[in-house]
């Protein structure tokens, strides 16, 4: 069972670490929102970085944006920094959960789990970046679990919606459910919308790594999991969908790799059926294609080359037609957009032997909600955290490195999300 009482020399609930970020800011607003779910009703924080002045200038930030002036004298700042092992150690003496928004993970996540695991605090990330996700696993699971702490990756919209939503699949399905596809749309209102650049960054640098992340996978000697029912065929690179009538590709996320990561852990731990797991993303008609194609291309041949590298990271809007800037979304962009999962799941219904003939029976499931990054990040990284507080005893009893389905499959993460604008229903 994870322990997260506070104490006089561990005062803080949550620290949220790269507050001042582009996606801490909204972290901070969000816990500032949410504080009173916290256990008995009130949550003590405190907001980390490596300026003082920035973080001061955030938490007066929040406190305008959500008309609580307290902010300022009530929230604590804590100075650390990646590069000074000694500064995230006394972060972590102090915090129950770190809530850790500074990325790339790839160049500056490990120092902050090493800290976490070695100063007995729980960490909780948003990295989309399997190479960092997986490698986390491979390298502190065993300690983490000497310790009784509790590493959750992917807690934002990279890989709550889909692992929870293929868990909320396979519990809304009536027998056994061995399949599920998804497809992704989001839409953006008249203004358009955007990604930030440390995103785009993210994606440069795992698809200029991807033989490393093979080489990695191969360290976990993983038997491959047993297919129950029929084998679920993978689509094309570029096919028409005729579940969303628009053209779609399989999504590029950490989504697949988390999924599966979950599902080998519960196959393992409590004997489940493993689900098989397609993620694909809807792009729309024949002009998105064109520019897609030419995006692609570029962004595959200029990947492989460090000045074209350097190109793709100090030009992110025109090497992706805009769908990345350095500068972020505004926040009416922001209230405009909205992200949408449907899951197609088939299985077997509770008397007929999944041994004998194909699946029987269908199932389809929505999770949809506000603006994925910004919006529906900050939401779902906070409830895990505040999950992980208020339901101790429902996470996995050893601590270690888990995906979100796997530290709060038995939990009321999913009705959490409901609440607050992350809707998951059956349709």
């Amino acid at each position: 069972m994870a322990r997260v009482e506070t104490s006089s020399s561990r005062p803080y609930h949550l620290v949220i670490f790269g507050a001042s970020g582009f996606t801490g800011q909204f972290v901070v607003e969000e816990v500032a929102r949410t504080a009173s779910e916290g256990p008995k009703g009130s949550l003590k924080w405190a907001v980390a970085g490596r300026s003082k002045q920035k973080l001061e200038k955030v938490l007066e930030q929040a406190a305008g944006a959500l008309s609580k002036p307290e902010l300022r004298a009530e929230v604590d700042i804590i100075v650390a920094d990646v590069g000074e092992p000694d500064s995230l150690a006394a972060m972590c003496k102090q915090a129950v959960i770190v809530l850790n928004c500074v990325g790339p993970y790839r160049f500056f996540g490990e120092p902050v789990v090493k800290a976490c695991v070695e100063n007995g605090a729980h960490h909780i990330d948003i990295s989309g970046e399997p190479q960092f996700l997986e490698g986390m696993q491979l390298n502190y699971s065993s300690q983490a679990a000497e310790k009784g702490v509790y590493i959750i990756g992917s807690c934002g919209f990279d890989s709550i919606p889909a692992d929870m939503g293929v868990l909320y699949t396979r519990d809304q399905f009536k027998g056994t459910l061995t399949a599920v596809e998804s497809f992704l749309t989001v839409s953006a209102g008249a203004e358009g919308g955007c990604i930030h650049d440390g995103t785009w960054q993210s994606a440069i640098y795992g698809f200029a790594d991807s033989q490393k992340l093979q080489s990695l996978r191969r360290k976990f000697n993983h038997k491959p999991l047993p297919t129950v029912g029929t084998k679920l065929k993978r689509r094309g690179a570029l096919f028409y969908s005729n579940e969303l009538q628009q053209y779609s590709v399989p999504f590029m996320g950490s989504d697949p790799s988390v999924v599966k990561r979950t599902q080998r852990f519960l196959a393992e731990e409590y004997q489940a059926t493993p689900v098989q797991y397609g993620a694909y993303a809807g792009i729309g008609g024949i002009g998105n294609i064109i520019k897609m194609l030419f995006a692609g291309m570029m962004f595959l041949f200029l990947v492989k080359f460090s000045f074209g590298r350097n190109l793709l990271i100090k030009y992110p809007e025109f090497f992706s037609f805009g769908m990345f800037s350095k500068a972020g979304p505004t926040r009416k962009q922001m209230e405009a957009s909205s992200f949408q999962f449907t899951f197609y799941g088939e299985g077997y219904t509770e008397e007929q032997d999944t041994s004998q003939g194909k699946p029987n029976a269908k199932i389809r499931t929505r999770v949809q909600g506000p603006e994925a990054g910004y919006v529906a990040t900050p939401i779902a990284m906070v409830q895990a955290a505040l999950t992980l507080l208020n339901e101790a005893a429902a996470v996995p009893k050893k601590g270690g490195v888990y995906t979100p389905g796997a530290a709060f499959a038995k939990t009321t993460l999913v009705d959490r999300l409901n609440k607050h604008g992350i809707q998951f229903s059956v349709i």
